[in-house]
């Protein structure tokens, strides 16, 4: 009975180690899993707007943007609405961002309003949305439907 509290006193001892010595690494992996609002790489990332490829220093500011950019809430998409949140009415025209998070197609639709940025993410056939507070991101929208116009 004795050697069974000392072996499991040594497992807990040595469990407790390793969990120390490896929680950066391992709690960014387990949270960037199930992170709604993850960091766009510009290494796969293409932006565009009104079917017009952003590039250079352009698409690199929205990402920065992006990046940079609040949470605000999640919205509640009930079954069947899917296409309300990706095609609103009065939404005006998104700026599209297309990228990879590990194997999957993930593409972001972003509609800029006075004061938020409403994200709809789409992957596979998942739908979620979200708000977002990023005043460059919105100021930078507002540019590029100016500029088009």
């Amino acid at each position: 009975m004795t050697g069974l509290a000392l072996v499991l006193t040594i497992l807990f001892g040595l469990l407790k180690i390793l969990i120390s010595c490896l929680p950066s690494d391992a709690v960014k992996w387990i949270t960037g899993k199930f992170e709604m609002h993850s960091k766009l790489n510009d290494a796969n990332t293409v932006v565009t707007f009104e079917g017009k490829h952003l590039e250079g220093e352009d698409a690199a500011q929205v990402i920065d943007f992006f990046n940079k950019g609040t949470f605000l809430e999640q919205y509640y998409i009930f079954p069947g609405n899917e296409q309300m949140f990706l095609h609103p009415e009065n939404g005006g025209t998104p700026l599209v961002i297309d990228t990879k998070k590990g194997k999957k197609d993930v593409r972001l639709f972003l509609y800029s309003n006075s004061d938020h940025v409403d994200v709809v993410k789409q992957y596979k056939k998942k739908v979620v949305a979200y708000s977002l507070r990023s005043d460059s991101l919105q100021n930078r929208s507002m540019a590029l439907t100016a500029d088009l116009v």
